[in-house]
């Protein structure tokens, strides 16, 4: 299968943390249904959200941070107010101080995932605004290890 085939086959139980958004009114567009630029915020948000709850990022005082390097979203489907959207995060490439999440967005309660994102965070040290010449922080790591495959399911503290 192709890439894009692969992602569009995707499933939640590809996803170890998964976070409930309740769409807004404002979120759809002239075409009701979410717009794209929504997606990007769910993705950002998501990820950082893992971050803080399970890596140790404590913006603004910690001495790191990520910085978004790359995205890239395949759209499969729409999803429209008043929807429940969930936001799957997984880990897909961990790197020595990046990281290469996949995030996707379903809707509750429907089968097929609605979009998928390749999301790239570069860490850097908040003093330098380089990456560490010793690599991403343990804590971090560890907890983005829990993201890669093989992980057993997160359950999130919090929602969008």
């Amino acid at each position: 299968m192709a890439p894009s085939a692969d992602k569009k086959a995707r499933t939640r139980a590809d996803y170890p943390y998964i976070l409930d958004y309740r769409t807004r009114w404002n979120d759809n567009d002239m075409y009701d249904h979410m717009n794209n630029s929504v997606y990007n915020f769910l993705f950002d948000s998501a990820a950082n959200a893992y971050l803080m709850e399970y890596c140790g990022i404590h913006p603004p005082n910690s001495p790191y941070h990520p910085l978004v390097a790359h995205t890239s979203t395949n759209f499969y489907s729409s999803i429209a107010y008043p929807a429940v959207a969930e936001v799957g995060v997984r880990v897909a490439k961990l790197g020595n101080s990046s990281v290469t999440f996949e995030l996707a967005v379903f809707e509750k309660g429907v089968e097929g995932v609605k979009a998928v994102c390749d999301f790239v965070h570069v860490f850097v040290e908040r003093s330098t605004g380089r990456p560490s010449k010793t690599g991403m922080a343990p804590e971090l790591r560890r907890g983005l290890e829990k993201l890669c495959n093989g992980h057993e399911q997160l359950t999130s503290k919090s929602k969008l």
